[in-house]
Order: C-alpha cells, then structure tokens, then sequence
C-alpha cells in the first residue's frame, strides 16, 4: 500500500483526464490520495473531490504565493476543517523564490494557519521555499504558544530546517525531487530521517520524478519516488510503502485506512 500523502488534484492540470489519473493511481497499489488546498475559496471543489472519492481525503488552507489576496481567520479554518473527508490545514508557510507577497502579510497568514492547526488538533502542511530561517523562528515561536502537529511537505530544505523540524515532532515529506540527478544532498537528509517521521508524496501536477521529469506529474508517479526511498533506506520497497503509509496514517489521523490495512 502507497499513500500520496500531497497533491493537488482539483487543478485545472486534471481537467481532461481527472479521473483516469485517480484510476491509474489506483491500479499501482494507492490506495490514499490528499488533495492539498492552496485557495481557502475554492474549498467546496476540493471538498467535493474528495466527497466523490472514498480514497481520497483533503485540507484546507491558503497557499503563501495566495497569501496577499485571501487571508482567512483561524475560526472560520477551524470551521471547514470540521467535514469529514477534511484531515489537515494548508498548506501554509512562506515561500521567498518569487517573493510575490508581502513578508509581514505572508507571516501573519503563516501564524493564522499554525493557530487553526493548534485549535483543530489537525496536522499543518508547511511549504517552505528559500525561507529556512524565517520558517523555523516562527515554527518554534509559535510551539512556545502550544502544541501543534505539522509536516515539512515537497522537503528540499537545508538539513537545519529537518533537524529543527523533527526537534519540533514534526514530519518529512518527500516528493519526486528525491529522485532528480542533482540531490545527492538530499537523499543525504531522507537517508537520516527517523523511520517513522517520513512520508511520500508527488505534489502533483508538479515535480514529476525521473523517468518522467518534464512531464505533468500525477499520483501513480509516487511509485517511482518510493522506490528511491527504499534504496537510499536499505528497505524493500514493500517495507518503505508500509512504513510511509503507517506514518501518514498517524499523522492524518482523522483519514480513515484502508479495509486490508485496518484488517491487518
């Protein structure tokens, strides 16, 4: 069993072929997809992806490059994230590559969804992106606050952000990035993570992993990144599946498992 612990399955990318994508992903042995949120205004689509899916869960939340032009109160987060199908807040954080928003605006959007998070008792999905010190200060600021559970997603940060990451109980993701020629530093980062702080995802339809890079990416597209994951692990790939599966069960652990699993 895999999980695609992050993707975005309401983008326009899937118009054509949405539900052939969701079909092929089931053949390869997915048997959970989250669809992330990046528009808080758009929930009642993605919410309606997943009601549609019995695999398919989601979350809710403002995507920092959105940050500027739709900043949601904690309470009304906490309200949506209430439907059923819904198991995390986000993704949220802050991202300086194109630097689009204001750094002020996009913290205080950071700490709405990091509150939200707190409140629900939901996982945050942090998006980090050339902002590594900015998101550990305000993670371990707002931990001083209360307890909260996040995880690092489409991780190619610095080895300190992991560390204080995992200092902080957080999780790691990893995307098909893992698997590109040039990451050699950060297959050095997954290869170090505890066992049971790791996930997998695709951020799809973004990051398509090698033998796919350039092409759209798509959920059945984890196989490939799991199988770099096992190799730099030393596991079987039937073991890092479990694995990660079992950690993003416990992470979302509002998302139902599998029958086969939970019979297990």
């Amino acid at each position: 069993m895999l999980i695609d612990s992050h993707c975005h399955l309401d983008f326009e990318d899937f118009a054509v072929d949405r539900e052939a994508a969701i079909e092929r992903a089931r053949a390869a042995g997915i048997e959970r997809m989250i669809a992330i949120s990046t528009w808080v205004k758009d929930f009642a689509t993605i919410r309606g992806l997943a009601e549609a899916h019995d695999d398919i869960f989601c979350t809710v939340g403002t995507h920092p490059h959105n940050a500027a032009e739709e900043q949601t109160a904690a309470a009304e987060l906490v309200a949506l994230a209430r439907h059923p199908k819904c198991v995390g807040i986000g993704e949220a954080g802050l991202d300086y590559h194109y630097d689009s928003v204001p750094r002020e605006i996009a913290a205080r959007v950071f700490r709405t969804h990091i509150a939200a998070a707190r409140q629900s008792g939901l996982p945050l999905v942090v998006h980090a992106r050339e902002a590594d010190a900015d998101v550990a200060a305000i993670l371990q600021e707002e931990m001083e606050q209360g307890a909260f559970r996040a995880v690092l997603h489409c991780f190619t940060a610095s080895r300190r952000l992991a560390e204080i990451g995992l200092a902080l109980g957080f999780y790691i993701s990893f995307s098909g990035v893992l698997t590109f020629k040039k990451s050699d530093e950060l297959r050095a980062i997954a290869r170090d993570v505890p066992i049971d702080r790791l996930l997998i995802e695709t951020d799809a339809p973004f990051l398509a992993p090698v033998p796919y890079r350039g092409n759209r990416n798509e959920p059945v597209y984890v196989v490939e990144t799991a199988k770099i994951l096992a190799k730099v692990r030393g596991l079987s790939e039937a073991a890092l599946a479990a694995t990660t599966s079992a950690n993003t069960l416990r992470l979302f652990s509002k998302m139902s498992a599998p029958r086969a699993a939970a019979a297990q």
